[in-house]
């Protein structure tokens, strides 16, 4: 089951201790029928802080987050593991591109600082970034 996106059950449902409750209480159903679910949340703004409308984090097994970052002149998109509740997961932050050719991860990016605050700092010799695409 996908919940694209928590946004609008907000919007459906302004006080927040119910629709954590109620979300709560759907992602208990889901799991008890064997569904595997996935939700969404847009944030607040797109590069330096971001603020998600509502937590909801400690409902979730794991939680993956989506961010854009600058650098070389362009947006570039990052992706990290933030919590994953059972066992080990990378711990890295990579470039990510989804275009005609799929997906496409580029190595860690090791050579930054502050890329998960939308503003990286470059600290390195040599920029990991995925090859600029062709205009």
């Amino acid at each position: 089951m996908v919940i694209d996106s928590l946004n609008g059950y907000q919007a459906a449902m302004p006080e927040e201790d119910w629709l954590l409750l109620h979300i709560h209480e759907l992602l208990q159903y889901l799991n008890r029928r064997g569904a595997a679910t996935f939700m969404t949340v847009a944030q607040h703004g797109l590069v330096g802080d971001m603020r998600a409308p509502v937590d909801f984090t400690y409902l979730a097994d794991t939680v993956i987050l989506l961010r854009y970052f600058e650098a070389r002149g362009r947006v570039r998109r990052a992706i990290s593991v933030i919590k994953k509740r059972t066992g080990h997961h990378e711990s890295t932050i990579r470039e990510y591109r989804i275009d005609a050719g799929g997906l496409s991860l580029g190595d860690p990016l090791e050579e930054f600082q502050g890329v998960l605050s939308g503003v990286p700092q470059y600290a390195g010799e040599r920029a990991p970034l995925l090859a600029d695409e062709s205009p």
